[in-house]
């Protein structure tokens, strides 16, 4: 995730009410209610920052207040000073010891690649050379 530096910035005196959409990454150290989509970028949310919204990002690295649901496609992560109530659905997780998270969390395995076919015939498919898998009962045909 990039350093904090390199986000875009929601002051700890600002407050917004309503959509936050972007194609950055975001810091909130203030005030957000309403949702906050960034799709393909991530949130800070700051010590400071309050936010209640329903919030996807493809991380999320939480600090201070949530409240609303995370759907973060790669990663959240709850420090030790993060207050989090509300579900999380994500591929991966971390929470530090001392945050505190009332809700539920959804792991969703990365998308894996379909398994290469078996032929049933001995010498083709995926495993060229070897014999084919039968199954009981299955005849063995002779060339």
């Amino acid at each position: 995730m990039p350093t904090e530096v390199d986000f875009a910035h929601i002051g700890k005196s600002v407050s917004i009410k309503g959509e936050v959409t972007g194609t950055e990454d975001l810091y909130v150290g203030g005030v957000v209610e309403g949702s906050i989509d960034l799709a393909g970028n991530n949130l800070i949310v700051g010590p400071n920052g309050q936010v209640k919204a329903k919030v996807q990002v493809k991380g999320v690295v939480i600090e201070g207040k949530v409240e609303g649901s995370i759907r973060a496609s790669e990663r959240a992560e709850l420090r030790k000073t993060a207050i989090m109530v509300g579900d999380i659905s994500t591929q991966r997780i971390v929470v530090e010891d001392g945050a505190s998270f009332v809700g539920k969390v959804d792991v969703q395995p990365e998308a894996t690649k379909p398994a290469p076919k078996i032929s049933s015939q001995p010498g083709t498919g995926a495993n060229p050379g070897l014999p084919a898998i039968r199954t009981p009962g299955e005849s063995v045909r002779k060339s």
